[in-house]
């Protein structure tokens, strides 16, 4: 299979599994303002492509393509209130963590980081990446970028 098939293939899987995520949020919060949507995920050599960014848009959920090229960072930041998902399309690269340790990151993979995180992340090739986050509550996410 040639690598847009594939592409194209897992940004569907994406597109698909953020909408059925945001529907057991909506189920879960028992509200109905949001609503289904499809969002393209071409970064057109952008850094950041928002895929969702939080009420009214959805209930309890932010999220967005990240595309890093090699030896590049999201910088260090932390989860704060927030769990995060990171689920990797293309490339490989590592989550470090403040304690020092690390964990290696590839196509087809996710990283899970709970509340309370402190991570970076750098890449050792040319990396797409969606990264979902949820808080709790009903108040407004965390600032995060």
């Amino acid at each position: 299979m040639n690598h847009t098939k594939m592409s194209v293939r897992q940004t569907s899987i994406v597109v698909l599994a953020t909408l059925f995520l945001a529907a057991i949020v909506l189920h879960a919060a028992g509200t109905s303002a949001p609503t289904p949507k499809v969002v393209q995920l071409d970064s057109s050599g952008k850094d950041y492509v928002p895929v969702l960014s939080g009420p009214p848009e959805s209930v309890n959920m932010k999220s967005g393509l990240v595309v890093l090229a090699p030896g590049k960072s999201v910088g260090k930041h932390s989860t704060g209130q927030n769990e995060e998902l990171l689920i990797v399309l293309q490339g490989q690269g590592e989550m470090c963590f403040k304690d020092g340790s690390k964990l290696p990151v590839k196509a087809n993979s996710a990283l899970y980081c709970p509340p309370e995180t402190d991570t970076t992340s750098r890449t050792q090739e040319p990396a797409r990446c969606v990264m979902y986050m949820w808080w709790l509550g009903r108040g407004s996410p965390g600032a995060h970028s």
